[in-house]
């Protein structure tokens, strides 16, 4: 137990994470964690019970003297981004995360670590197995599949907890609270074809492949800059078809819905007569795209090599069809807030596309705090993507968490960390998804607040979380907990 990290501070803290790093955990497929936690909570006389989705609460009553205290849920999910390099060998259905320590930061060799949300998790877990702790009747509530679409928040059933206040634990500041997030919804477009087989026979098959960008948090990172790889791929692609006479076979990129794709890639047909041409010209957008791009994607990679030859291709009005729509898309910031300085107020990711037998599928991720804004970026994708002859379907979203400034566990909350690190915490509303918007539509009685240790590069192989960070989050935690209110 804890053979990486056990040592680290608070011990119990990080012996419970490096023991949910062992267990797989993609978005989904969350049994064999949920499964260690059953155990553990047998193994500590917990009572524990779930609902029909497979959320899980595990229930621990107040200690003596804390029986008048207003009930307490520690909240975070079980499942995690799964991201890896292309280069990478490593099965997230079955290999265990392998966290290290660099500094003053945990990371995972080659994949993402799970921080997001392992670590609120165990923070939860220390917090019921601590016998020196004081608290009242706690529940750690563990939701399943958040970061394919909330989906264990959204189902969560309505008779599952019994706890009057909720402190998530899955905000990635340490500086602040979050009361107030923004809501969000996918949208899934196919373009349907037929491959084309007659084709020339001078046509040479090359690979093109964009790695090495930094992606990141669709919510979080959306307006720092950063390179979406399917729409730098689409800007070579479309180019060079108009130049060159390419054929276009395959175009694949990105793999989840809240991360920035980081990799894309493509097959095409270049004709003979036109190779050495196209070849100065990918040569020359490379220089481009790494000119433009060398302060926020230092690790940018362009490569063109030939591949097997390819004996189909998309037709050409497809492909221009295709390449024109993607072209056009919105990726990134649609509006900032006017009411809150520096905040995102609606955005699209252009998340994933993939070629699939007589069909491309792509994948796009909105979001908004303002419902109508979310109606109208979901409806700029449906045009652009209908016009190109593309079938259109949004999914049905989660609604935006509303911030209430006058919440009381947010006024207790601010004043212990005030009175713990000498100077006030920021309070604020992210445009990333959080849970508590649904649970607070299951529950609408139910005071909530979000804070957590400092995460950097979330949902890519460079997620990190800071060691010291989390020390400052426990002793928050700590006494927020036993500062609990008073029941009325």
């Amino acid at each position: 137990m804890g053979k990486i990290l056990g040592h680290l501070e608070p011990q119990q803290v990080w012996q419970h994470f490096e023991e949910i790093c062992n267990y797989p955990r993609p978005s989904k497929h969350e049994e064999k964690a949920v499964a260690f936690l059953m155990k553990w909570a047998e193994e500590n006389n917990f009572a524990y019970k779930r609902d029909s989705t497979g959320n899980l609460v595990i229930s621990k009553p107040a200690t003596p003297g804390m029986e008048n205290r207003k009930p307490i849920i520690i909240q975070g999910h079980i499942d995690m981004v799964c991201e890896k390099n292309s280069d990478v060998d490593f099965d997230f259905f079955n290999d265990p995360i392998q966290p290290y320590i660099d500094g003053d930061w945990v990371k995972a060799k080659g994949t993402t670590l799970g921080a997001d949300n392992g670590i609120g998790v165990a923070m939860g877990m220390a917090i019921m197995t601590s016998p020196e702790i004081a608290h009242p009747d706690i529940e750690l509530l563990c939701t399943l599949d958040e970061e394919t679409g909330l989906t264990g928040a959204m189902t969560l059933a309505t008779d599952l907890l019994k706890g009057e206040i909720l402190i998530n634990l899955d905000s990635e500041e340490d500086k602040s609270f979050t009361i107030g997030c923004a809501g969000g919804q996918n949208t899934k477009i196919i373009f349907s074809y037929n491959a084309d087989e007659n084709l020339p026979r001078d046509l040479i098959a090359y690979q093109i492949a964009i790695k090495g960008l930094r992606g990141g948090h669709s919510g979080i990172e959306i307006h720092d800059g950063r390179a979406n790889a399917i729409k730098m791929l689409t800007r070579a692609l479309w180019h060079m078809t108009k130049l060159f006479d390419i054929r276009l076979s395959t175009i694949n990129g990105g793999n989840k819905h809240n991360a920035i794709p980081r990799e894309a890639f493509a097959t095409l047909l270049v004709p003979a007569n036109h190779e050495s041409s196209f070849l100065v010209f990918a040569k020359e957008y490379e220089n481009i795209i790494k000119k433009e791009y060398e302060t926020k994607e230092p690790d940018l990679v362009f490569e063109f090599s030939k591949t097997n030859n390819l004996n189909k291709a998309f037709p050409k009005e497809f492909q221009v069809r295709l390449l024109n729509a993607l072209y056009a898309a919105p990726h990134g910031v649609f509006r900032m807030s006017p009411d809150i300085a520096g905040l995102v107020q609606t955005s699209n990711n252009l998340a994933i596309i993939e070629t699939r037998e007589n069909e491309v599928f792509i994948l796009t991720s909105e979001r908004s705090s303002v419902e109508s804004e979310k109606k109208v970026i979901s409806e700029t994708i449906r045009s652009c993507f209908e016009l190109a002859g593309a079938s259109v379907e949004h999914g049905d979203g989660y609604p935006a968490w509303q911030p209430n400034i006058n919440s009381p566990i947010l006024k207790q909350a601010e004043s212990i960390y005030t009175e713990l690190f000498g100077h006030k915490p920021e309070i604020v509303a992210i445009h990333a998804g959080l849970e508590c918007g649904l649970i607070g539509e299951k529950y609408p009685h139910m005071d909530m607040l979000s804070f957590g240790p400092n995460l950097k590069e979330v949902h890519s192989p460079n997620e990190m979380l800071q060691i010291s960070s989390v020390q400052k989050c426990w002793k928050l935690l700590i006494n927020i907990i036993k500062n609990t209110p008073l029941k009325a």
